[in-house]
This record gives structure tokens, C-alpha cells and sequence, in this order.
């Protein structure tokens, strides 16, 4: 499909994740439950977080703030995937789109930066437990938690306003359901060299940080772990980072696969199979690795309960 050859009329179409009318249902049905969950669980864990003063620490206050950007992430692609399951109407405009991209990606860097967050405060809470306090206030918490916005943020900045110098006056498909910078790359009839090396050089140098920062750590903390003398010690220990370490590695895992390739890929079944792991699984994911493998979290949840309880039988 063609459009007018003027990019500030350009919109694109989107053919969703599958274009056979039988299936539109069934997927409705699955990815509504998908979304409500996803917001079910993270706003459930926002809320015992902040009602529960035993929660009331920086690993939970980290925790909180990576539910707040699940909720974000996920809200700025399902609503509208679930929307054009049964519109006509399928298309987006150039604006939009760049819209859709700018928040989508900023709670992208947003999500990482936190992850190295939570990998900081694990090392110090395992390898140097007696300055854990003096270490992780609540100040020092809040400036790592703004960096991660403020950076987010400014990360997405520079791809939106480079994305912006791109014409398009061609094909107008997107194979898949939202807005993302490989998708543009292939659409565009401009030269988008700058754009790939931008997106390269960019996320070599912030992704490396944040990688070095989530997982640096993770080298002293095995030290440490490997250093305990009893193998209940060694697991106990541990066990406090496996939930963190499944969601990065699932995390980084979709992310390097989409933006890390040397050229975007034309195969519109692998795209909107990864896209669909970390847009929408994996902000389900999260809460449902960190409460059904956290026993404060589930302890929180009962304290809750049992005060819903009693009032209402009062």
C-alpha cells in the first residue's frame, strides 16, 4: 500500500499479529487477560509496597518503581494492539507513531537502569552487609532512581529526534502492532545509515553501562556466595538474587536480539515473536517472579487480607 509522497501526511499501517479474521478473537481474549493481569499484578505490588512499612526498604522501593514503568510500558503498546484486533482503522500517523516510539523506548532504558539499580543494592546488601544502611538511604536510593528516569528519558530523546529527520514516502506496512525503530528503519526512503550507527553508538554506550552495572556486581556477590561454608548458607544467600537474574537475563536477552543486529530484520514472524516476549510477557513476568519467589511479598499480601478481613466484619 502507497500514500500520498508527503511525510507529514504519512501514516502507517499496522497488520497486527496475525491477519486471519478466525484468529482476531481468540487473540483478543488471550492478550486482554494478559494486559489485566499485567496491571493486576504490578499495581498489586505498587500498593503492598506502599501500605506496608515492612516493605519499606531499598530493594522494595526499587521493586515499586519497576512495577510503576511495567504499567507504563506495557499501557503505551496493548491498549492499542487490543483496539485494532476488530478496528477498520488500523493506521497510525508519522506523529503518533514517533510518539508511541519516544515512551515506549524511554521505559525500555528506564527498566534497565533500575535492574542495574537492584544488582547494586544486592551486591551491598550481600558483600558488605554492615554499611548496608549507611550506604543505601533513602537519598542516595531517590538519586538512583531519578538518574534512571532522567537517563531514560534523555536516551529516547535522541533516537526520537534523530528518527524525526527520516522521510517516508513509500511502503507504509508494519509487520506487528506498534511503533519501533527497526520496523521505520526498513520503511524509510531516506538514507538511514547515521540513524543505525546512532542506535548502535548510543546503545553500545548506555547499554554497556547499564550492563556493567547489573552484572559486575554479580561477579563479587559469587565470590562472596562461593566464600559461605555451608551449602545451605551458599543457597539462602542466593536465592535472593535469582528472581532479579531471571528478569535480566530475559530482559537483556529480547532486547540485544531486536536492536543489536547488524541490520533490521525483514521476517515479520521472529519480530512480532520477540517483540511479543518483551512488550507484553515480560511485564506480566515480573510481578509474578518477584511475588511467587518472595516471601515478604506474600507475607504482605496476608497482613493485607487479613486487615480487609476485619473491617469488613466490623
Amino acid at each position: 500500500m502507497w500514500l500520498i509522497n508527503k511525510t507529514s501526511e504519512f501514516e502507517f499501517l499496522f497488520l497486527g499479529l496475525s491477519e486471519i479474521p478466525n484468529a482476531q478473537l481468540p487473540l483478543f481474549m488471550i492478550f486482554l487477560l494478559i494486559y489485566t493481569l499485567t496491571l493486576i499484578g504490578n499495581l498489586l505490588i505498587l500498593l503492598l509496597i506502599c501500605t506496608d512499612s515492612h516493605l519499606h526498604t531499598p530493594m522494595y522501593f526499587f521493586l515499586s518503581n519497576l512495577a510503576c514503568v511495567d504499567v507504563f510500558y506495557s499501557s503505551v503498546t496493548s491498549p492499542r494492539m487490543l483496539y485494532d484486533f476488530f478496528s477498520s482503522n488500523k493506521t497510525i500517523s508519522l506523529s503518533n507513531c514517533i510518539t508511541q516510539f519516544f515512551f515506549f523506548f524511554s521505559f525500555i532504558c528506564i527498566e534497565l537502569y533500575l535492574l542495574a539499580a537492584m544488582s547494586y543494592d544486592r551486591y551491598i546488601a550481600i558483600c558488605q552487609p554492615l554499611h548496608y544502611i549507611q550506604i543505601m538511604h533513602p537519598k542516595f536510593c531517590a538519586k538512583m532512581v531519578s538518574a534512571a528516569w532522567t537517563i531514560g528519558f534523555l536516551t529516547s530523546m535522541i533516537h526520537t529526534i534523530c528518527t524525526k529527520r527520516l522521510a517516508f514516502c513509500g511502503p507504509n506496512t508494519i509487520y506487528g502492532f506498534f511503533c519501533d525503530l527497526p520496523q521505520l528503519f526498513l520503511l524509510s526512503c531516506t538514507n538511514t545509515f547515521i540513524n543505525v550507527l546512532v542506535m548502535f553508538v548510543v546503545g553500545t554506550f548506555m547499554g554497556s553501562g547499564a550492563l556493567g552495572i547489573t552484572f559486575v556486581p554479580y561477579i563479587h556477590i559469587f565470590r562472596t556466595v562461593m566464600g559461605i561454608q555451608t551449602r545451605k548458607g551458599k543457597l539462602k544467600t542466593f536465592s535472593t538474587c535469582t528472581s532479579h537474574l531471571m528478569v535480566v537475563f530475559i530482559f537483556y536477552g529480547t532486547l540485544i536480539f531486536t536492536y543489536l543486529r547488524p541490520t533490521p530484520s525483514s521476517s515479520a514472524s521472529d519480530d512480532r515473536l520477540v517483540s511479543i516476549v518483551y512488550t507484553v510477557l515480560t511485564p506480566l513476568l515480573n510481578p509474578l517472579i518477584y511475588s511467587l519467589r518472595n516471601k515478604d511479598l506474600k507475607e504482605a499480601l496476608r497482613r493485607t487480607l487479613q486487615k480487609i478481613l476485619k473491617v469488613n466484619k466490623k
